[in-house]
């Protein structure tokens, strides 16, 4: 009898599992690692988080663009560009995640569970800045740094651009890209080295940098960005050397060759 022809019950379940598991677009079940299943892994919670984050980045757009609620205080297109920052930032690392990269797609991708240390940091920033707002609403309107209307605002391109680079990455290496650091080499892996690649040895953790950097600029939190700052340094640096000595592993002296040409371009970070 043929091995493919289900021999008992418990056979056609598993068979129908594995059916449904394939044909269901909806499913968030990653193929190589475990989620940290805080979050439920389920396309409701998917769902669920995208809506909410859609809803605070739909509000921040509107403080920003319309420049703020006159009679609110703490109603600040600095606030709203913040807000639809960091909402912006988490639902596009799911959103890049399903589109180019399915394998790996789980309701983690949007890290939010990504520590509690950097929700500490945001929850800071945010009460750096209305501390500050509150007590001394002219240390936040130095408008060269993030206002819309001025010709150089600093840190509204710094956050988009740094942005834009992370997205394009991923995007570029596609099921090459991972938000855990790989310690072994699938059959699948390449060496991506062109493209905005050629310009950044890792400009997913780049696109980062300058995306934390130029929030903190647009809010104008002094403290709040030197703090950004060294911690992502040092963040970074640590996790390069980890993930540069699993890559010489994997691709050997390719990669050491494309180390020496190409810098991360993430400052004292060769």
């Amino acid at each position: 009898m043929s091995s493919d022809v289900p021999q008992n019950f418990e056979d056609r379940l598993r068979r129908r599992d594995s059916t449904i598991r394939n044909t269901n677009t909806l499913e968030t079940i990653p193929v190589n690692h475990q989620p940290h299943e805080n979050i439920p892994n389920t396309p409701l919670a998917a769902s669920t988080i995208s809506f909410l984050l859609g809803s605070i980045f739909s509000l921040g757009l509107t403080l920003f663009l319309t420049g703020g609620i006159s009679d609110r205080w703490w109603a600040t297109y600095q606030l709203g560009f913040f807000l639809a920052a960091w909402s912006g930032f988490h639902w596009g690392e799911f959103a890049v995640t399903a589109g180019w990269n399915r394998d790996k797609c789980s309701v983690d991708s949007f890290l939010l569970d990504n520590g509690a240390m950097y929700h500490v940091a945001n929850g800071t920033a945010l009460v750096e800045y209305l501390i500050t707002l509150y007590l001394k609403p002219s240390l936040k309107a130095y408008h060269y740094i993030s206002a819309v209307a001025d010709a150089s605002p600093l840190g509204i391109i710094m956050a988009i651009v740094g942005q834009t680079l992370r997205a394009s990455a991923m995007i570029q290496a596609s099921t090459n890209f991972s938000h855990i650091v790989a310690l072994r080499k699938l059959p699948s892996h390449r060496l991506v080295t062109d493209g905005v690649y050629s310009v950044f040895r890792h400009p997913s953790y780049a696109g980062f940098f300058y995306w934390a950097l130029g929030t903190q600029l647009v809010l104008q939190n002094p403290v709040s960005s030197i703090g950004f700052v060294l911690v992502l340094w040092r963040f970074f640096s640590r996790r390069i050397k980890v993930e540069e000595r699993a890559l010489v592993n994997f691709f050997g002296e390719e990669y050491e060759n494309y180390r020496r040409r190409v810098s991360t371009n993430i400052p004292f970070i060769r």
